[in-house]
C-alpha cells in the first residue's frame, strides 16, 4: 500500500503554538484519503459530497457535522459545489480549564459518534461564532491566542447545545423546513418515503419544497434519498455477513434486482463485487474503526 497522507501542523497553523484555526473550503474539491496532526470540526454549508470516513461513506450536504480525531482517516470524492469549513484544533494546546472531553465527541478515545447534525438555528449561530474566530486565529497580538480559545469554547458548546442525530426527527420540531426534510430522508432508508406525505404533515408546497431543496443540495430529493441508501449498502456490506437480497431490503429496496441495477449503475460494481473489492483492501492493511 502507498504511504499514508498525513497534514502537517507546521502547515496549517500560522503561528506557532497556536491552537486553532479555521480552513475555509470554498469549495471543497475532491481530496484524497488522509489523517493529521490535528483534530477537526466539519460544518458543511451547502452543495454535496461524498465524505469517506474510516471507509464509511456518508453522502453529506448542508446542516452535516463531524467531528475528526487525528489519527481517522477521511476523503471527499463526487463533490457538487460543496461548502463547508474545517476548525482545527491541537488537543494538547488548548489551555482553557474545561471539560473539552465532555463536550466532543471521541476525544479521549472512547466510543464516539463522529456524525451530527445541525439545524437552522444552530448553524446561524456556528456561523458568528466561527466568523469572529477565523478573524482572531490570523492576528499576531499577545491576546490573539487565548481570544481563539475562547471563542472555540463557544463554538463547542454551541455544536453540543444544537447538534442532533441524523435521523432524530423530534429534534427539528422547531427547526426549519429543510433541515425536517432532510433528517426525515435519513430516517427512512429501510422505508418508503412519500413526500407528499410528509407536505401534507407540514402543510407545505411540494413544489416549493423540491425547489429549495435543490437550491441548498445541488440535487434533487429522490438522488439524495437514493445516494444515502447506496451509502448504508455499502456499509453494510463490508461490515456485516448479510445476504445481497437482506441489505437491499435494509436500504429501503423492495425488489433486489432493481437494488442491484441502482447500486451498479451509482458504483460501477454489483454489490458482491463491491463487498470482495473492499474485503480483498481490508486484508492488505489495518482498517481504522
Amino acid at each position: 500500500m502507498g504511504s499514508q497522507l498525513i497534514l502537517r501542523k507546521a502547515d496549517f497553523f500560522p503561528r506557532v503554538g497556536q491552537a486553532v484555526a479555521v480552513a475555509d473550503r470554498y469549495p471543497q474539491n475532491v481530496f484524497a484519503e488522509h489523517t493529521h496532526e490535528f483534530c477537526e470540526l466539519v460544518l458543511v454549508w451547502r452543495g454535496n459530497g461524498l465524505h469517506i470516513l474510516n471507509d464509511r461513506p456518508y453522502r453529506i450536504t448542508r446542516g452535516d457535522l463531524f467531528y475528526i480525531r487525528a489519527q481517522d482517516k477521511h476523503s471527499y470524492a463526487s463533490v457538487n459545489d460543496l461548502v463547508l469549513q474545517n476548525i482545527i484544533y491541537c488537543p494538547d494546546r488548548l489551555t482553557l480549564n474545561l471539560d473539552w472531553a465532555g463536550h466532543i465527541p471521541g476525544l479521549s478515545g472512547e466510543e464516539w459518534t463522529p456524525h451530527w447534525r445541525l439545524g437552522s438555528t444552530g448553524m446561524t449561530q456556528a456561523r458568528q461564532v466561527i466568523t469572529q474566530l477565523e478573524q482572531e486565529s490570523i492576528k499576531t497580538d499577545a491576546l490573539a491566542n487565548n481570544m481563539a480559545e475562547v471563542l472555540f469554547a463557544q463554538l463547542v458548546m454551541t455544536l453540543t447545545r444544537h447538534r442532533f442525530a441524523a435521523d432524530n426527527l423530534a429534534a427539528t420540531s422547531s427547526e426549519a423546513l429543510l433541515d425536517k426534510l432532510i433528517t426525515a430522508l435519513t430516517g427512512s432508508l429501510n422505508r418508503t418515503f412519500m413526500l407528499e406525505r410528509f407536505c401534507d404533515q407540514e402543510q407545505c408546497s411540494e413544489r416549493a419544497l423540491r425547489q429549495q431543496f435543490r437550491a441548498q443540495t445541488g440535487m434533487t430529493i429522490n438522488n439524495y434519498l437514493r445516494q444515502l441508501r447506496i451509502c448504508h449498502a455499502q456499509y453494510l456490506l463490508q461490515h456485516t455477513e448479510l445476504l445481497v437480497g437482506e441489505v437491499s431490503t435494509r436500504c429501503g429496496f423492495e425488489d433486489s434486482n432493481y437494488f442491484s441495477v441502482v447500486f451498479t449503475r451509482e458504483t460501477g460494481m454489483t454489490p458482491s463485487q463491491w463487498r470482495q473489492r473492499r474485503n480483498e483492501a481490508a486484508q492488505e492493511g489495518p482498517v481504522l474503526r
